[in-house]
């Protein structure tokens, strides 16, 4: 268990926290710490309009990458990319403010990556990326510090060969950001969260975190999930409290979205091997007895997130016949989805 990782890591937000537990497996007794989503070369079997497939197009292929929208959370959006021999090097350039990727995003959205900047170099080796960044990396704003950081970081360990992230400009590693003295003296993983905040009956020191995804909208009606990292109390029941928590919903001030009914409960969540049922009552349903997709979605990316679990099986009152509003086959567990959040441009 790298508890130092995650304490090194939430301290990069400006609070200094003790944290002693990590995100464990329900069931299991095992304990981890917050993972790249599971890969798999299968496509998910469901999509709603904030999922999406690889493109079959021969010179294009959809790729995501993480960039800031008009609230200033850093979100993941997937978009249609140049095929290249490099394409996690390929990703990090469509994430420079005011480049290629301008055209592409929806309203709102920009890079975090400094205008001018230049991917020198990405080199992966034994699960870590180094990145050597022009020296137009460092005229980044430094309230886009912390974000500069996750969106690099949640962007590479998106890929399966990737769990840390090293960086580097004009051939010199990174000890600290020059303008936030945010600490790089070890590498960068997904353990450091992404938009980070605390629940309000949690206590630093006595916390263990959790990545949720909730929903947005921008001006042109365009509908995105956003991945906010929660402190919550401790606990090893880490399935269990990822529902819970989707059902508490996000921080309605930051103008993040429920994607629950008021009243939603859960009456069980079981693990099987490389799969976890969760059983919701009939209050998941609406009222034209549809269970709501981006909901359904939502418990998905979570789960698919925090834990091991690579399926999720979605049931109401033990049926596994449910009919959603977004019109896609639940009946049978759902793989996390391949892209999350394709672009409307």
């Amino acid at each position: 268990m790298k508890h130092q990782h995650w304490i090194r890591s939430a301290a990069l937000a400006g609070v200094i926290v003790l944290l002693t537990t990590g995100c464990s497996i329900l069931g299991t007794g095992k304990k981890t710490d917050i993972d790249a989503p599971p890969t798999t070369d299968v496509d998910a079997k469901t999509t709603s309009a904030s999922v999406t497939v690889d493109m079959s197009d021969e010179i294009t292929s959809q790729m995501t990458i993480f960039v800031k929208d008009a609230k200033g959370f850093v979100t993941p959006v997937s978009i249609a990319l140049p095929k290249t021999v490099s394409v996690a090097k390929t990703t990090l350039e469509y994430m420079v403010d005011g480049g290629p990727e301008t055209s592409l995003l929806p309203a709102g959205f920009q890079g975090l990556l400094p205008k001018g900047t230049k991917v020198i170099s990405l080199n992966i080796k034994d699960k870590q990326a180094t990145v050597d960044f022009s020296k137009e990396f460092l005229t980044y704003d430094v309230k886009d510090e912390r974000k500069l950081l996750e969106a690099i970081t949640w962007n590479l360990t998106n890929f399966p060969t990737v769990e840390k992230v090293q960086l580097r400009v004009d051939g010199k590693d990174l000890k600290e950001m020059p303008k936030g003295k945010t600490p790089l003296d070890t590498p960068l993983a997904r353990t450091m969260g992404i938009n980070l905040e605390k629940a309000e009956d949690a206590e630093f020191g006595q916390s263990t975190p959790v990545t949720l995804y909730f929903l947005s909208k921008n001006d042109q009606d365009y509908k995105y999930y956003v991945p906010v990292t929660r402190l919550v109390k401790r606990t090893e029941n880490i399935a269990q409290t990822v529902v819970d928590q989707l059902i508490k919903g996000p921080d309605l001030k930051k103008g993040l979205g429920a994607v629950f009914n008021t009243g939603t409960e859960v009456k069980s969540i079981k693990p099987t091997e490389g799969l976890i049922t969760v059983d919701f009552s009939n209050k998941l349903l609406g009222a034209d007895q549809k269970a709501s997709g981006d909901a359904l979605q939502s418990v998905i990316l979570s789960l698919t997130e925090n834990t091991a679990y690579k399926q999720v099986q979605i049931k109401v009152d033990g049926a596994v016949k449910i009919t959603s509003t977004d019109n896609q086959n639940y009946s049978k567990p759902v793989l996390r989805p391949s892209h999350i959040n394709p672009s409307k441009m």
